[in-house]
């Protein structure tokens, strides 16, 4: 993985955040799992991100495919850059956040700090060990706390360090630093509602987001919710975006119909896998009759188990098929209760039938029929699966979860090599260097001196991380 010691670090505060563990049911992502941040992947849910931000983006002047928002299991209402590439948003956000417009407006704001170069300063001055601490507290994630429970070395480190600051009290360079987060969060504030009006779009939900936030100023930060505490809103700040809002010609545009129901039913499909199933029947009571309510009822079911549990899923899932028979995450959601019950025969049905209503693009969905295939031992279905698998790697040139499948898929056919090599590479997206360098030298002895996959064995082997 190309990244700096920094970055590592970067994310190694981000760690400082309670954040629970990957979800049942939606893919993780193993890389940033690695690193401490539990990072969910899942095509409906990617797919709407995407759509919500893209316009931002080009606005922003970001480009098309240049930043990936990426989805972080943890149910506070929050969103965070630490970088120029990604944007990380809490499932807790999508949850709570009653439209798209509100969501559209974190991602303009996050967008502003961006295109503005906040991350870059901010590295800057981590980059100096007089600052760092200081910095830790103005993010306010709880650095000190989170060090104590995160208890590698760099949590150590960071909570040594604010262990300093707070004896030596630095408040010329707090103050310092604090007048300057508060200027790019006004600047970011006016550059997203840029884009906002630029893409036709209301800024209201961005004003809704921090008006929710805006009373927790005086708050110390164990009982700030996080978006206050990584987005600090002055009561001058909140003015000034009122009144830029409010006098947008944009400012009374609704959100489509189907772009609503699109946000209802990812919303759904949150609660039904991540949340307790008891929590989702209370959220979705049977008398909701509603596409989304039935959505999240049958994951829930599947989620409760016991006896009939499986069967009230599928039996959920199928009613839902009638209704909407093209939906391929309908399809994609059945597949999965089969194969997670141990049925992987009958879920390649369901899966290959979400994949072609894909148009046969998406990368994720293609591993979960590759894994259904690799399941059921049949050897006639091994080249399918390492095709599907050779095709999302190609897509997605970082998925450690299909390269790790894929591993599996040549171990079967007996293709020792090309299995190491497989596997070397998945352990290298996931983050531990020097177990996908023993893998990618036994590897690297079954394979032609020179050729492709030789060379690939090889870029592993003699991987510095940069520092």
């Amino acid at each position: 993985m190309n990244t700096s010691n920094l970055r590592f670090r970067l994310r190694a505060i981000v760690l400082a955040v309670s954040m629970a563990g990957a979800v049942t049911g939606l893919f993780s992502a193993p890389s940033a799992r690695a690193q401490g941040l539990p990072l969910i992947r899942d095509t409906e849910i990617e797919l709407l991100l995407n759509d919500y931000s893209q316009k931002i983006f080009r606005a922003a002047g970001l480009g098309t495919g240049r930043v990936t928002v990426r989805i972080v299991n943890n149910d506070a209402f929050n969103a965070f850059v630490i970088d120029g590439r990604n944007v990380f948003m809490h499932t807790g956000t999508l949850m709570q956040a009653n439209t798209p417009n509100e969501v559209i407006g974190v991602l303009a704001h996050e967008a502003g700090h961006i295109a503005g170069g906040h991350m870059a300063a901010l590295r800057s001055r981590i980059a100096k060990d007089q600052t760092r601490a200081l910095l830790i507290q103005l993010l306010g994630i709880g650095a000190m706390i989170g060090g104590a429970v995160s208890g590698g070395d760099a949590g150590k480190e960071i909570g040594s360090a604010g262990q300093g600051v707070m004896m030596g009290g630095n408040e010329l360079i707090m103050r310092g630093l604090t007048a300057e987060r508060r200027s790019q969060e006004s600047a970011a504030d006016q550059a997203g509602l840029q884009y906002l009006n630029a893409t036709q779009q209301s800024g209201r939900g961005m004003l809704a987001t921090f008006e929710r936030f805006a009373g927790q100023e005086l708050f110390s930060d164990a009982h700030k919710d996080a978006f206050a505490r990584t987005h600090p809103v002055a009561t001058d700040r909140l003015a000034r975006l009122r009144q830029l809002v409010e006098s947008s010609p944009y400012y009374n545009n609704k959100d489509a119909p189907e772009l609503q129901l699109r946000h209802d039913m990812v919303r759904a499909k949150l609660s039904g896998y991540i949340e307790p199933p008891a929590v989702v029947f209370n959220r979705y009571p049977p008398s909701d009759t509603s596409l989304p309510a039935r959505y999240a009822r049958a994951i829930a079911s599947f989620r409760r188990g016991g006896a009939g549990g499986l069967e009230t899923a599928l039996q959920g899932a199928d009613a839902l098929l009638r209704e909407r028979p093209n939906d391929p995450y309908f399809w994609e959601v059945k597949g999965d209760f089969l194969q997670k019950a141990g049925r992987p025969q009958e879920a390649i049905g369901p899966f290959r039938k979400a994949l072609q209503l894909h148009g046969g693009d998406a990368p994720l969905v293609g591993v979960q029929l590759a894994q259904a295939l690799i399941q059921t031992k049949d050897p006639r279905v091994a080249d399918e699966a390492i095709n599907l698998l050779r095709k999302a790697v190609q897509k997605e040139p970082d998925n450690a979860t299909a390269y790790n499948t894929l591993g599996q898929a040549y171990y079967d056919k007996g293709m020792m090599a090309q299995a190491e090599l497989a596997r070397a590479q998945g352990l290298f997206y996931f983050g531990a260097l020097k177990q996908a360098q023993e893998f990618a030298k036994r590897a690297q002895a079954g394979l032609k001196a020179g050729s492709p996959d030789w060379v690939k064995a090889d870029d592993i082997i003699n991987y510095k991380p940069q520092t």
